[in-house]
């Protein structure tokens, strides 16, 4: 009961995910349809085509979905972050179920059927049209419904690249390790797909063109309106400001910041958060698909530009604006007052029993524990590798490699025994955790602070003042309670925004915990 209350009080949000998920699904499989068809024909017509096609097809049927989307996004016109490279994604999985069942369903025509066809003097044309494809209908449009049904669940991973859907809820939940987020989008992506289902059943039932040709233009008119919708869907908007973050609570919560600040200035703003990490982000930056987001000079420094490590925070700060500016013409706003460092943590009764206050403590002890990462700490130039060698760490077995807001709980529940976090993390003092020092300075300074391209400042003067007003608002402590609100509380982020915004809350208090 309590968590369709929770449903409840989100419906609007989960209404627009759930149609911007079926544009996409829609989109992509209307494109996979018009590319599809006429090669799954050809292969009829051309047998020599017949092992390229399918077997690239089932080539891209291999590539893991996140994967392809990475791999779109650095690539001209088809990629970078959006439902664009989404439905490009999309239509190269749906292709190999259309094609093989087309190839399929004319195939098994009947050759006598298609021999008296010839004989009556119909043209290829005429024997496609007229007979082939009405007996091969069925199988078709089986083929369709498989494409459409894959395409539901794929098109939850590309919220990772900024394309919405029911996937952002997904993935808010597991940073958040709230289960009733991750069913606000698993619940409706799983009804959905078999309201999908059901649809194309009864399309595929109408469409009798051996029988009956108007069934046949009922599912025309059918997919001719869903297309309408789509088109309108896509249509442009007004430009506004986009505004992304990571896929971790903190950089959600302070891209929701940035939007919610902009919008109380008047200026018209679009979020495109939770997008896949780092590297997303810095690409869209650059392709011009993000105007704004919030990243760490120590971030930049190493993982971007790939600086060797340098603890003078003026030093860094100053280095990553000039080398920003002159490569990408992109500014860095003032910072917001806060530092976020990697966390390496235990757990506080390790921490206790073991005496360990810094990484040099927990080297010694590194050889019977298991370790466990998330994605960018691993190939990160400040991650993992640099962190090892530095202090000489070598775990039981090879670090274990998951999503960040997952190594938290694996780490209290006693699956691995040292996770690298972020410092301002809520859920440290709420998992009751232990951040080991750094004593031999390996990270460098992470002050989170805004990004902005320069086309953007020009497009919207305000722009420049209203990210620069933040600066200096944010202590580690405020910070550490914003994370724990929506990491511990699982509080909404808007609300949480907000009422920071306004004054109205005090984050991490035993009255919010009431609340």
């Amino acid at each position: 009961m309590t968590f369709w209350v929770f449903f409840a009080n989100n419906g609007a949000d989960v209404w627009r995910h759930t149609l911007e998920h079926l544009g996409l699904v829609v989109a992509s499989t209307l494109a996979a349809i018009t590319v599809g068809l006429p090669l799954g024909v050809a292969l009829t017509r051309q047998p020599v085509l017949r092992a390229p096609i399918l077997g690239l097809a089932n080539v891209f049927q291999t590539i893991p979905s996140l994967a392809l989307f990475g791999l779109l996004i650095p690539l001209p016109f088809i990629g970078g972050i959006g439902a664009r490279t989404a439905i490009v994604a999309l239509v190269v999985y749906a292709l190999l179920p259309i094609i093989r069942n087309t190839y399929a369903g004319i195939q098994a025509v009947d050759p006598a059927v298609r021999d008296a066809a010839i004989g009556m003097g119909m043209t290829d044309g005429e024997l496609l049209r007229l007979v082939e494809f009405p007996l091969a209908a069925p199988v078709i449009l089986a083929g369709i419904r498989i494409a459409t049904v894959v395409g539901v669940g794929i098109a939850t991973i590309a919220a990772a690249i900024g394309a919405g859907g029911l996937g952002e809820f997904i993935f808010r939940g597991v940073s958040m390790v709230d289960h009733r987020v991750i069913l606000l989008g698993a619940i409706p992506a799983a009804f959905l797909a078999l309201v999908l289902d059901a649809l194309l059943h009864l399309v595929e039932r109408a469409v009798d063109w051996r029988a009956r040709r108007h069934n046949g233009m009922t599912a025309c008119r059918f997919l001719a309106i869903v297309s309408l919708i789509v088109l309108i869907a896509c249509s442009p908007r007004r430009q506004a400001i986009v505004i992304g973050s990571k896929n971790f609570t903190e950089s959600v919560i302070l891209g929701e910041l940035l939007a919610q600040k902009l919008e109380r200035a008047g200026l018209p703003v679009e979020r495109k958060l939770n997008l896949g990490g780092t590297f997303v982000c810095h690409q869209a930056m650059i392709a011009g698909q993000l105007d704004a987001y919030v990243e760490y000079t120590g971030t930049a420094y190493s993982a971007v530009l790939q600086r060797p490590a340098l603890s003078d925070i003026a030093r860094v700060r100053e280095i990553v604006d000039r080398t920003y500016r002159a490569r990408w013409q992109l500014r860095w706003g003032p910072p917001l007052g806060f530092e976020n460092t990697f966390a390496m943590l235990v757990r506080r009764a390790d921490a206790e029993r073991l005496h360990l206050r810094t990484l040099s403590d927990a080297a010694r002890h590194a050889g019977t524990w298991r370790a466990g990462f998330g994605y960018e700490f691993m190939e990160r130039a400040d991650g993992f590798p640099g962190l090892a060698a530095r202090y000489g760490l070598k775990f039981r077995t090879k670090p274990s490699v998951m999503d960040l807001g997952l190594t938290y709980r694996a780490l209290a529940e006693g699956k691995v025994d040292i996770i690298a976090g972020n410092a301002t993390d809520g859920q440290i003092p709420a998992l009751n955790l232990f951040q080991l020092a750094d004593d031999r300075g390996y990270f460098p300074p992470y002050e989170a602070a805004p990004v902005v391209r320069q086309s953007a400042l020009r497009r919207y003067p305000a722009l420049g003042v209203v990210l620069d007003s933040l600066g200096g608002t944010i202590t580690p402590e405020t910070m550490r309670g914003l994370n724990y609100q929506v990491d511990v509380l699982h509080r909404d982020v808007k609300n949480v925004v907000a009422e920071f915004l306004d004054g109205t809350s005090r984050p991490g208090t035993r009255q919010d915990e009431r609340q």
